[in-house]
């Protein structure tokens, strides 16, 4: 960064360009004081100030200390997850945090309900992909109105398989995110199950039907108890911390353009998370597949008898 503002500061003024970057000018003038007259230790900060900062900048300033000292491990850079700590800090750099009396809406169900058994019972863990999927419905308000987002995650990567927004929490709406979800899928039959609360829309026979000629098992969670479907609160929220909350949605339109881009061009893809070794869930998934297929090739091969 103080490559790129030496760089283009004869064609702009350096305070415009700090309130850009979004960077305090005495944080700037101190790392250039701090160049003038540096010392080792303060060599190496400032180095790793500016990795730091390229890599909160690029997670959309939703990184805290410990997954940027994840992603400096991962990249090759050693250093201590404290210092790290230390220099975000006196930057007043942080990652996103929970705001203070955020509620999700709970479903209900309704009296002709017919909710399968719990086969999951509060465990969320796969072997493997398109084991055990949980899926979930939550809203976004806008100046339009209210935007229902639904989704599907994969327990075993915590990729989001599939999602879909509609003006209604109906069967429609969590039809299109398994479909979605299935798309240039090969399921066998009776491998995966798809885990949920006991919302009426789960429980609508046409959804039913629809896992069903997947060869999909249904799987649901009680009443209104968040726990039974913990995975999926724990995307609604951190989706909520690092998109949603703090602007304002001028439209459905606009929320989805937003999910789109964080989904399908960050979370999967590019997020990485400490559970899954400082890794993006297409990078697990991708690490494990490789792994499955050394393991075959390692298996002995049938001997060929001559004709």
């Amino acid at each position: 960064m103080l490559v790129f503002v030496e760089r283009m500061r004869h064609r702009y003024a350096v305070d415009l360009m700090l309130r850009v970057l979004g960077v305090a000018p005495s944080t700037y003038y101190g790392w250039v004081r701090a160049l003038d007259r540096p010392s080792d230790h303060a060599e190496v900060d400032l180095g790793l100030l500016s990795v730091i900062y390229e890599i909160w900048t690029e997670s959309g300033r939703t990184y805290g200390s410990d997954r940027i000292w994840g992603r400096l491990r991962r990249d090759g850079i050693r250093v201590g997850r404290k210092r790290v700590e230390r220099l975000m800090a006196g930057q007043g750099w942080a990652g996103s945090h929970l705001r203070k009396g955020w509620k999700h809406p709970k479903a209900e169900a309704e009296a002709q309900a017919t909710p399968a058994c719990d086969l999951v019972e509060r465990h969320f863990t796969a072997e493997g992909p398109d084991r055990l999927w949980l899926a979930d419905a939550s809203r976004i308000a806008t100046d339009c109105g209210v935007v229902w987002v639904a989704a599907i995650r994969d327990a075993f990567s915590n990729r989001i398989a599939g999602w879909a927004t509609g003006p209604s929490c109906n069967t429609d709406l969590i039809a299109a995110a398994l479909s979605y979800a299935l798309w240039s899928k090969d399921i066998r039959n009776g491998q995966l199950i798809h885990h949920s609360d006991r919302g009426s829309n789960y429980t609508s026979l046409r959804f039913s039907q629809m896992l069903s000629d997947n060869g999909i098992r249904r799987s649901m969670g009680s009443v209104g108890d968040s726990f039974d479907n913990a995975l999926m609160e724990n995307f609604w929220s951190t989706l909520k911390i690092e998109v949603i909350y703090g602007k304002r949605w001028s439209s459905p339109s606009a929320v989805e353009e937003a999910l789109f881009l964080y989904v399908d061009g960050w979370y999967n893809s590019r997020r990485i998370q400490k559970k899954l070794g400082y890794r993006s869930p297409e990078e697990f998934e991708t690490a494990w597949k490789e792994e499955q297929a050394t393991k075959h090739e390692a298996l002995p091969q049938p001997r060929q008898h001559g004709v």
